[in-house]
């Protein structure tokens, strides 16, 4: 397929900068995909909206305050760095913007500098100098890695807003954005339906976000992402599939999580690794059989992977309308749910 297929007309005031709150206020668009139809919800309807025995995975995740913004030693020229991945000893992967070459210094205040030993197109690496070990610092000092097409700078709130109710393992350096809508309350209401949860972990990091740049999408390669499907979330989601009823994936993370754990015969087995996996239109899912999840950028492997469940064209319509409705779009914005 073309990288020019998962475009869409857009309206960039329709960027959420803010999230809804209550969070389970936000608009939800319904796409039946055996009625063919869409429907104009709100997400603190699901319980009417599903079905009892239907269950949803979420991500567990928890977001990384990653962020921190540095000065070169010397020339004191602002920089940014997001922290994205321990490598041991003391040695990050990270994204930095700017120029620099290997033995660069980055003051990072507190008493903490970064020096960067490599810098190439593959990646970056620099080694961490600091009196408390960087994710105990980052707890302290950083900031939440939100993402850039906000266009404004993190605040105090950001720490609740840009993390799950479901946050329980650090790791992540963006969220897992439909998690975001739920509340307390709608898990209670959901529960009174009968609609069970479980949990994932897919850590959020690059390879989620990196571009396509290639105009042949299966030419693309995605990045790896460490996941973990453990033996409670095999149990539960494979009871109630023997049961008949539906898999309800809470977000992308959660469908590559799922499918990277099932194997060719369909049946999911626990998995601890590192996850590639890149869906697009023509993959036959295994385990998930509705998504909830957020608007998506154009020519991204999210909206690619959306494609492949809701269909490349019905997709396409449902933008359109969420476009032309002022639905509120990304990370902060509303949702769809594809059934």
């Amino acid at each position: 397929m073309q990288l020019s297929e998962f475009d869409f007309p857009f309206d960039s005031s329709l960027i959420a900068a803010y999230p809804s709150l209550p969070r389970d206020h936000a608009r939800l668009l319904v796409l039946d995909r055996s009625s063919r139809s869409l429907a104009h919800h709100r997400v603190d309807e699901l319980p009417g909206l599903l079905q009892p025995g239907d269950l949803f995975v979420v991500n567990n995740t928890k977001v990384v305050a990653a962020r921190v913004i540095g000065r070169k030693r010397t020339s004191g020229a602002e920089t940014d760095i997001l922290f994205v991945k321990d490598l041991g000893n003391s040695i990050w992967e990270a994204l930095i913007k700017g120029a620099f070459r290997p033995g660069q210094i980055v003051e990072m205040g507190a008493e903490a500098v970064a020096v960067v030993v490599e810098r190439s197109a593959a990646r970056t690496t620099v080694r961490v100098e600091s009196p408390i070990p960087l994710p105990e610092w980052l707890r302290k000092n950083g900031v939440m890695p939100l993402p850039p097409y906000m266009k404004r700078a993190p605040i105090e709130q950001d720490r609740e807003w840009y993390q799950t109710l479901f946050a329980q393992h650090e790791g992540a350096i963006a969220a897992p954005t439909a998690g975001l809508h739920f509340t307390p309350g709608l898990l209670a209401r959901l529960q009174h339906r009968g609609i069970g949860l479980t949990s994932v972990t897919l850590h959020v990091g690059p390879g989620t976000f990196k571009p396509v740049t290639v105009e042949r999408i299966e030419d693309h390669q995605m990045g790896a992402e460490w996941i973990e499907v453990g033996t409670e979330a095999v149990r539960a989601i494979e009871q109630m599939r023997a049961l008949g009823k539906r898999i309800v994936a809470v977000g992308t993370t959660v469908v590559r999580a799922l499918e990277t754990a099932a194997h060719t015969d369909g049946r999911l087995r626990p998995y601890r690794g590192e996850t590639d996996m890149f869906l697009t239109p023509g993959y036959q899912f295994k385990v998930v059989d509705a998504l909830l999840t957020n608007f998506h950028l154009p020519h991204t492997t999210l909206l690619m992977l959306v494609s492949a469940l809701a269909g490349t064209e019905r997709l396409r319509r449902a933008y359109a309308e969420a476009v032309r409705e002022r639905y509120r779009f990304y990370s902060y914005g509303d949702a769809m749910l594809i059934l």
